[in-house]
């Protein structure tokens, strides 16, 4: 198994990930965290650069690598 260098997430993006684990998309991630979906885009992407991902997918499988998951 890969090992990647240690991933630090804001408590905001690590909610915001575990909603993208539960398949959720971002109008309702936006609409339960009462954000706006372009600011849950922004989230999504900031945390995608953190990870070297280009996938959703990518991200929760290296996040529950880690256990930030």
């Amino acid at each position: 198994m890969p090992t990647y260098p240690k991933i630090q997430l804001t408590k905001q993006e690590i909610r915001i990930l575990t909603f993208v684990a539960e398949g959720l998309t971002t109008p309702l991630i936006a609409a339960r965290m009462c954000l706006s979906p372009e600011t849950i885009k922004w989230y999504r992407r900031r945390i995608m650069q953190k990870f070297s991902a280009s996938t959703s997918a990518e991200v929760v499988r290296k996040a529950i690598e880690e256990n930030i998951i």
